[in-house]
């Protein structure tokens, strides 16, 4: 008995027997459910920042290479699911979080203007890569490395923010909301990752995850009131 991949047999064969669902029963079904749940929240998980932004016409506050960072590691981690043709549960917000993460690339850099040299390349550059990426169109060795080194842009697309967050003692314009969704999403992904028997480096990334946006919700809620007059110019 199967919906959406999951089977569900075990669970009710024990509940028509008016029993409890053991554990071996049990994790891995809620480690699907969970999946789903995820892929399902992930199409709104960064719209709250992006209603911030347009709400107060501005970016103060916000590390434009960590949303930059951002956006490559998502493409990276989602061409490498679609060829590896894993299924949809276990990276459909990741399709989800890369188009949101484009429109609010696209909104910082309008709020921005006058937008720099380096940053119009940095986008074209992106713009020629990434179709070639996503279609799997690349040498496999290069395509594992850059899957690789995902975790690692993932890290360093926090570390800027967070550093800024630090020197202004203030975190502008980021979104509670969207940092607290990313939060749980990691936390989550932890424990659909070990019930999966994921790799090592995919829990460790998860991992990673869990770390960085927990820093970055901590700071909110430490810098609640921004300090004027000790904002920096986004970098």
């Amino acid at each position: 008995m199967e919906y959406l991949g999951i089977d569900v047999s075990c669970a009710v064969d024990s509940l028509r027997h008016r029993n409890f669902p053991d554990k071996e029963c049990l994790l891995p079904l809620i480690s699907k459910l969970l999946g789903y749940a995820i892929v399902a929240a992930s199409t709104t998980v960064k719209l709250p920042q992006i209603l911030k932004i347009l709400k107060h016409r501005s970016v103060r506050g916000l590390s434009m290479i960590s949303f930059e960072l951002e956006v490559i590691g998502y493409t990276i981690s989602l061409a490498y699911c679609l060829h590896k043709g894993l299924p949809f549960s276990a990276y459909g917000e990741l399709s989800f979080l890369l188009v949101q993460a484009l429109v609010l690339i696209a909104i910082i850099y309008y709020f921005s203007r006058p937008v720099g040299t380096t940053t119009w390349i940095r986008a074209l550059l992106y713009c020629a890569l990434a179709p070639t990426i996503l279609a799997g169109q690349i040498d496999p060795l290069l395509f594992e490395a850059l899957y690789a080194s995902q975790h690692a842009i993932f890290l360093f697309a926090r570390i800027p923010q967070i550093w800024q967050n630090f020197s202004n003692k203030s975190t502008g314009e980021l979104s509670f909301l969207t940092s607290f969704m990313n939060f749980g999403g990691s936390m989550v992904r932890v424990f659909t990752s070990i019930q999966e028997n994921a790799p090592k480096s995919v829990l460790l990334g998860y991992a990673i995850g869990v770390a960085t946006n927990f820093t970055l919700l901590s700071q909110i809620v430490m810098y609640q009131k921004p300090r004027a007059g000790k904002e920096k110019k986004m970098k």
